[in-house]
């Protein structure tokens, strides 16, 4: 199958009564489309959807005789609109809500004529997105996957996007020093102090761990846009689905957390997965319930 940039167009009003013309792009990987069942990849903050082959950046899990084998299953990834990928870039970015980019998501699967999924899978800003879709449409997958996610932003979250907003706003090196603090956010003091045992580097003059951060802050600031940085560090911060539709959702959940991930906890995702495993619990018995006649004592 072609893996090249596709694109649907369309106008779309925003949760904010906002008019934009969405240039939606998206690849397709692995069998044709219609011909295997479906998987909805939904990418991370800096990711896009070149999710895999040989530049792919979920290279190790999708492709080939691998987790999600391009041999059995279409695969398909849209960008964020404004995430820059594309070229597509949005300067009024707070004009956005992760539902909006759900809706958005959703109209592109009816313009492709993808009634249903096999899966849905996201990591953390993308797997917020796909919780989002499944409040909208519950019946739309039969499996979903969220990663080192939660279906809300949560006030730690929300802390840490503030200082990230901070940052991006400021004059100095503002998306390097951006993803400083996120690389910090990344990982636990334990899991940092174990990996560089405080080495120094004398050609350098510092911290292995200070190189390796001033590293990723350069490299993401010549691969990634500003304004795409600021726009998904603002949806990152108001994930925001709405709780009391979580038990509806008909798909099957695998929930992963990311034990040294401080942006989402692996407690915090630990405590949803328990208070969804119990009104998922009680919505099947009420809706049995009311099959059969009766309501809950």
């Amino acid at each position: 199958m072609k893996t090249e940039l596709n694109y649907i167009n369309f106008s779309y009003q925003t949760n904010s009564q906002k008019e934009y013309h969405i240039p939606l792009s998206y690849q397709f990987f692995g069998q044709d489309p219609f011909t295997a069942p479906i998987i909805l990849v939904n990418h991370a903050l800096t990711g896009n959807s070149n999710v895999s082959g040989e530049k792919g950046w979920w290279k190790q899990l999708i492709g080939k005789n691998q987790v999600i084998d391009t041999d059995k299953y279409t695969v398909l990834c849209f960008n964020v609109p404004g995430n820059g990928y594309d070229d597509f870039l949005i300067d009024e970015y707070e004009d956005f809500t992760p539902s909006d980019i759900a809706n958005i998501f959703l109209k592109g699967l009816e313009t492709l004529n993808i009634q249903n999924l096999h899966a849905i899978i996201g990591g953390s800003l993308g797997g917020g997105i796909g919780w989002e879709m499944l409040v909208k449409r519950p019946q739309l997958a039969e499996i979903f996957i969220p990663i080192a996610c939660d279906f809300k932003t949560h006030d730690w979250l929300h802390a840490q996007c503030l200082v990230q907003k901070f940052l991006l706003n400021s004059n100095d090196e503002p998306l390097q020093k951006a993803r400083v603090h996120a690389m910090l956010c990344y990982r636990t003091p334990q899991s940092l102090n174990d990996r560089f045992q405080t080495q120094y580097n004398q050609q350098k003059k510092r911290l292995e761990s200070e190189d390796w951060l001033i590293y990723h802050g350069n490299a993401l600031n010549e691969r990634f846009s500003l304004k795409a940085y600021k726009l998904m560090n603002h949806l990152l911060m108001n994930i925001n689905t709405e709780e009391k539709m979580l038990e509806k959702i008909d798909a099957r959940m695998h929930m992963i957390s990311v034990d040294s991930d401080l942006f989402f906890p692996a407690s915090e995702i630990r405590m949803c997965f328990e208070r969804l495993k119990e009104k998922k619990k009680m919505f099947s018995i009420m809706r049995s319930n009311q099959y059969m006649g009766t309501t809950p004592s």
